[in-house]
């Protein structure tokens, strides 16, 4: 299991619906950002996902969203991602709770990517609290 943040601003904020539509993604196609197709297809049943909004220059991290990748299927069809992503997987979103994470001291700041593995460990720490938080209010 690992931990992803993921932007969800695709010209706009997205984030309400990859809540709504149980999904996440990238906001390019295979053929402008085949990295990117390949990242979201390597991700595995139980990892986490964070939906994330840093833009350059903010000093903090906000938190739109905490899920756990549904299950093993590449969702390519508009009708499973809804038109929202060209490719995407199923989230069972936990935490829809909006919350801030003040942004760490760090060298190399991958905040501004679209989706990266979350490495720091005080982040890594906010969010397990999150979802520790959900899964014991079950």
């Amino acid at each position: 299991m690992a931990i992803f943040g993921i932007g969800a601003y695709y010209g706009e904020d997205v984030s309400a619906e990859f809540i709504e539509h149980g999904i996440a993604g990238p906001g390019w196609g295979q053929d402008d950002a085949p990295e990117l197709f390949q990242y979201i297809a390597s991700l595995k049943v139980g990892d986490i996902v964070y939906i994330k909004s840093c833009s350059a220059g903010s000093k903090d991290i906000h938190v739109k969203g905490i899920g756990f990748v549904a299950d093993h299927k590449l969702l390519t069809e508009e009708k499973d991602t809804k038109g929202i992503v060209s490719a995407g997987r199923r989230i069972n979103w936990i935490n829809r709770e909006r919350f801030t994470v003040p942004k760490p001291k760090e060298k190399n700041n991958v905040r501004s990517n679209t989706i990266y593995e979350e490495f720091h460990p005080e982040i890594q720490q906010a969010i397990m609290l999150k979802v520790m938080g959900s899964v014991d209010a079950t």
